[in-house]
């Protein structure tokens, strides 16, 4: 089964995405915030595709990513921005610092799946 690391501030929004992922059968763990995220990326490192968020508290996501992206000894999973932010400017930092897509936040079930499969991690 594939692992998803889906990383908002927001519980509602983690709770909707699980929602989403988990009936197509994804696993799905969470992270509040980057520092919780990296955390995670240091302890277990088994996600599949990380489901990531700009705007968050304590680590935002650009700064996870740059983290991320700069760490070799970490797993480098492809990584799909989930945000509302919808300047060129925000999207062309993601690109720039390693994220694979980008998603504008409210999306469906299928623009996820979609998503993921354009990243390589669509389910058999």
């Amino acid at each position: 089964m594939k692992k998803i690391l889906v990383v908002d501030d927001s519980l509602a929004i983690r709770t909707a995405i699980r929602r989403l992922l988990e009936p197509m059968g994804f696993t799905v763990d969470e992270a509040e915030n980057g520092e919780v995220a990296l955390h995670y990326c240091e302890e277990w490192g088994g996600a599949d595709a990380i489901l990531l968020d700009i705007d968050m508290p304590v680590m935002d996501g650009l700064t996870f990513l740059r983290t991320l992206r700069g760490n070799t000894h970490l797993a480098q999973p492809p990584v799909v921005m989930c945000t509302t932010h919808s300047s060129l400017e925000k999207i062309a930092t993601a690109v720039e610092l390693g994220a694979d897509e980008y998603i504008m936040k409210p999306f469906s079930a299928e623009i996820v799946a979609g998503k993921l499969a354009t990243v390589g991690v669509g389910l058999a």
